[in-house]
């Protein structure tokens, strides 16, 4: 075993783990934190991408103890004050849902997208998202979402939140 010391949606951790378990396994297992989900394990879907300090990363293929130091951002991290982030916001008003094993994975890269580029083009969407694999073919309300996404962030921004 070894001390893992991290943060986590904001929260100082440190935790002993398992050297061999991945961040996944980490936060799903030792954290509770399920939001984060595990398809392939081997970095072809998408399901358990996660931030890490403002990077999209599938969790599935990083070493937990990599994650010392660093800041993890994971879906359930999005939530600010019982208010949904505009992303989430988005991605319910444009029915990017569908049965919701990836979304949460879509919504992070999203998130690491739009802390970059507030206005991202369609192909630059497209791009992004090209690492996520959709049972559900929902991939046009996912690129719907974003916008929506997009344009809502500038709102608050305007409007000074």
């Amino acid at each position: 075993m070894q001390e893992l010391n991290c943060i986590v949606n904001g929260k100082n951790i440190s935790i002993m783990i398992d050297p061999s378990h991945t961040l996944a396994d980490v936060l799903r297992v030792d954290l509770a934190l399920t939001g984060t989900k595990k398809g392939c394990e081997e970095g072809e879907c998408g399901a358990c991408t996660v931030l890490i300090d403002g990077v999209a990363v599938n969790s599935c293929l990083i070493p937990a103890m990599k994650a010392t130091g660093k800041n993890i951002l994971t879906i359930e991290g999005l939530i600010n004050d019982d208010e949904l982030d505009p992303i989430q916001e988005a991605f319910i008003e444009a029915g990017a849902i569908q049965c919701g094993f990836c979304t949460p994975g879509v919504v992070m890269s999203a998130k690491a997208m739009l802390m970059r580029d507030e206005s991202p083009s369609e192909e630059e969407v497209k791009e992004e998202l090209s690492g996520h694999f959709c049972r559900c073919t929902g991939y046009l309300q996912f690129y719907d979402a974003i916008r929506i996404a997009s344009e809502k962030i500038k709102a608050r921004k305007e409007a000074g939140r």
